[in-house]
């Protein structure tokens, strides 16, 4: 006969009140490296603790270390319990719950990934239903996931723009037909963005920001009286004498460089 083991439950509540108490200080650092602890040694007692402190944790860090940890415990025990948070009330929780999605990457999830979540009015769950749903969707169903993003086009600040960008991008080529045609849409926000989410498609080098201008200026003149516009300043710029350097030394502001060389695959 197999000798049963018991559990002794007294070092499992201990474990339990030292996590929340560590989740509980003031001090991010303390919560980041008391995440990173259980995390290391992952134990389902945990599953609880760290779901719960998804929905309030204020630090990205701290949030990110909690869907790391959570990928460490089993997916069974795991997938149904995150399950449950995409239906929550509460923003934090439905965006959470998306991102550890997304860690776990288990392609039978797609199915939770639904049309309210790619439509969500809070940003920051739609923005992660978008990311989670390109790394989760099907082949065969990436074009039905093309015509729901191309709604969200022209859609919030530029932050959740890129976002939207970076989606389409990640797609791929079967996005082309889906962007072309919303290129040509009567609401020129929605037109811009498409127009300059093709652009970043097609080279993912190009800035958003000088795509988004780009295609604006195309939107309001036209493509052939934008073409010619581009082509006027090109001969202009060409003949013109270089301006003087705002900086003796030929230096650049840090901000202004790290504009200038962001790009849609950062």
């Amino acid at each position: 006969m197999q000798e049963v083991v018991p559990i002794n439950t007294t070092d499992v509540t201990a474990q339990r009140t030292l996590l929340i108490n560590a989740l509980g200080a003031e001090d991010s650092s303390i919560r980041l490296q008391a995440v990173l602890a259980a995390g290391s040694n992952p134990d389902p007692v945990f599953l609880e603790i760290f779901v719960e402190r998804c929905v309030v944790e204020t630090d990205f860090f701290v949030r990110d270390m909690l869907s790391w940890a959570l990928t460490r415990l089993s997916p069974e025990i795991t997938l149904p319990r995150i399950r449950k948070e995409l239906d929550s009330e509460r923003s934090q929780a439905r965006s959470q719950a998306l991102h550890t999605l997304s860690k776990i990457n288990d392609k039978s999830t797609w199915a939770w990934i639904t049309r309210d979540m790619l439509r969500d009015a809070n940003d920051e769950v739609a923005r992660t239903a978008w990311r989670v749903a390109v790394v989760l969707v099907p082949e065969d169903e990436e074009m039905d996931l093309v015509d729901e993003l191309v709604l969200q086009l022209g859609r919030g600040n530029r932050s959740l723009q890129l976002s939207l960008s970076r989606a389409f991008v990640d797609l791929g080529e079967v996005t082309k037909p889906a962007l072309e045609k919303a290129a040509k849409h009567p609401d020129p926000h929605m037109a811009a963005h498409a127009r300059a989410t093709e652009l970043l498609r097609q080279n993912p080098e190009t800035g958003f920001d000088a795509a988004i201008e780009e295609a604006k200026r195309t939107v309001g003149l036209g493509p052939e009286r934008a073409a010619a516009a581009a082509a006027a300043g090109t001969r202009v710029a060409e003949t013109a004498e270089p301006a003087a350097a705002t900086d003796p030394a030929g230096r650049t502001d840090p901000a202004q460089a790290a504009e200038d060389r962001e790009t849609v695959g950062c």
